[in-house]
């Protein structure tokens, strides 16, 4: 099967469009033809080995999985021995931990669920990793309730316009801050608010909001304090940012909460994990209409390289995605 493979760390050129052997379903996995996969910052940081605090875990040298991308959304075309949820010609969406910019993949079946009748194949496959990162975000760190503010950084991108629509659907007041080209998408998903980084000093101290959630990744935490109420929240989502070494990782995850330990606001990142329960709540979320997917630009499989190039312009607005 043709496939999107890299043997080395690097920039999109390490990316190789070639046959590879079709993938053998486990036990308790499920065969996909892929019909779309999602390309997020998730793409390039494994394609990088970037920041290298996150080497131990990607490979040293190269990367353990050789393919890339892990959203997935396609048909089954064969299910492993233990799994009963799934059967042959059900579309189904989710995470793919051997690779999705494939032709066929593998995904254990506590990675999928059926795709939303509402849905195209490349909606779907911009559902899995940004939604859940969203999902978490809110949920499980910002810890939102109806009628609190919540300010997203980023709201234009791929996790942003995720969150400004979850955020709503919590029942949050929404402010979104975008560049100016993406302010009109931001206001349509349902921000009650817009702000135009390039033109407003947000973090002044002017306005404050209950929960802040910093999917762009590069104001220190010094300046995000003063946007946030006394007791409020801050979400630092990805790894974007900082140096080589640890990235936007530093500023979140590290001294996040050890500045969090001598001021009343909580400062933290969050490190999003696919799971069946939010995979079902966001169906749920997108059947219902309080959430529809937001894809930029769509790429060939051969074009993946291209799809990577183009995330790192840092221009999208809302997901890309690789079709097959």
């Amino acid at each position: 099967m043709k496939a999107i493979m890299q043997d080395r760390y690097g920039e999109a050129d390490v990316l190789e469009f070639g046959d590879v052997e079709e993938p053998v379903v486990g036990e308790h996995e499920v065969l996909i033809r892929v019909r779309a996969a999602g390309a997020g910052p998730d793409v390039w940081h494994i394609m990088a080995g970037k920041p290298y605090l996150a080497r131990p875990m990607l490979g040293w040298s190269r990367p353990k999985i050789p393919i890339r991308g892990w959203d997935v959304a396609g048909t089954v075309e064969a299910v492993g021995s233990a799994v009963t949820e799934f059967k042959s010609g059900d579309e189904v969406m989710g995470s793919a931990e051997r690779g999705s910019f494939a032709e066929h993949t593998v995904a254990p079946a506590d990675k999928l669920v059926r795709k939303p009748g509402r849905l195209t194949f490349e909606q779907a496959a911009a559902v899995a990793v940004s939604g859940t990162t969203a999902i978490q975000a809110l949920r499980d760190k910002g810890h939102v309730r109806p009628g609190q503010s919540v300010l997203v950084i980023g709201a234009g991108g791929g996790v942003g316009t995720f969150t400004v629509q979850i955020a709503k659907a919590m029942g949050a007041t929404v402010t979104g801050v975008a560049s100016t080209s993406k302010l009109d998408l931001v206001r349509s998903i349902g921000a009650d608010d817009v702000i135009d980084y390039t033109r407003e000093h947000f973090t002044d101290g002017s306005r404050r909001w209950d929960a802040i959630v910093d999917t762009a990744g590069r104001r220190p935490l010094r300046e995000l304090r003063h946007a946030l109420t006394p007791k409020g929240t801050l979400v630092v989502v990805g790894g974007d940012g900082g140096g080589p070494w640890t990235g936007g990782f530093f500023r979140g995850m590290l001294r996040g909460p050890i500045v969090s330990m001598f001021v009343g606001q909580t400062l933290g990142a969050i490190n999003a994990k696919v799971t069946e329960e939010d995979l079902e709540a966001l169906s749920e979320l997108i059947e219902a209409g309080s959430v529809t997917p937001v894809v930029d630009r769509t790429f060939d499989l051969v074009e993946a390289a291209d799809a990577v190039r183009y995330l790192a312009e840092g221009h999208a607005a809302g997901k890309i995605v690789v079709t097959m």
